[in-house]
């Protein structure tokens, strides 16, 4: 059901980006498995003008496996950094993986145009807002988070070594560093005279 469900709304989408049908018709018989810890695996097959989703142990080029919300965020395009963290790892044909990659980010639904088919369209809207609203919040909250945490570490435990200070030290290391390289430069310079005369 939830397949069939994700399978139509990816494939709504295909009309609309003529990329998407370019990378659609590439991957034509190519499968992408997405596995996670205590779910479902889950292949998406490309037949060159749709995507198929099926739940199972197809056989695929591609496996990309990790936690939920890694999955997520590679599948959906956001970003590449859990692969890089080792928190999601592609198996098999990494060029397959990527192409699929760019595909659902090309096919990723407008959740609000989504919604306004259902609820209408101010309805839709005012969720939209809202979601909009709620992420901001909780991406100010957690800069927030991580700077608090970092002043308490540095300036109340004194586990770490305020910017400022840090930066000043990185800067005399610099200039310590350049002054050494001008002196032995000097000195090599006098080696040469002293072995010239």
């Amino acid at each position: 059901m939830l397949a069939s469900a994700l399978e139509n709304l990816l494939n709504r989408g295909l009309p609309r980006s003529v990329r998407a049908r370019q990378l659609c018709a590439e991957l034509d018989g190519r499968r992408l498995a997405v596995q996670a810890p205590a779910l479902a695996r889950i292949v998406i097959e490309s037949t060159g003008a749709t995507l198929r989703i099926r739940r199972g142990e197809d056989s695929a080029d591609a496996t990309l496996v990790g936690g939920p919300l890694g999955l997520l965020i590679v599948g959906g395009g956001f970003s590449r950094e859990p692969l890089a963290h080792g928190a999601v790892e592609i198996r098999g044909d990494a060029e397959i993986a990527e192409k699929f990659q760019d595909l659902l980010r090309l096919l990723s639904p407008d959740v609000e145009e989504e919604l306004s088919l259902v609820l209408g369209d101010v309805p839709a809207h005012r969720l939209g807002q809202l979601a909009r609203g709620a992420a901001d919040w909780t991406r100010r909250a957690a800069e927030t988070l991580w700077r608090d945490l970092g002043e308490y570490a540095s300036h109340e435990r004194g586990d770490l070594v305020p910017r400022p200070e840090g930066e000043t030290f990185l800067h005399g290391v610099d200039a310590l560093r350049e002054d050494v390289d001008r002196l032995a430069a000097r000195l090599e310079q006098l080696e040469r005279r002293v072995a010239a005369s």
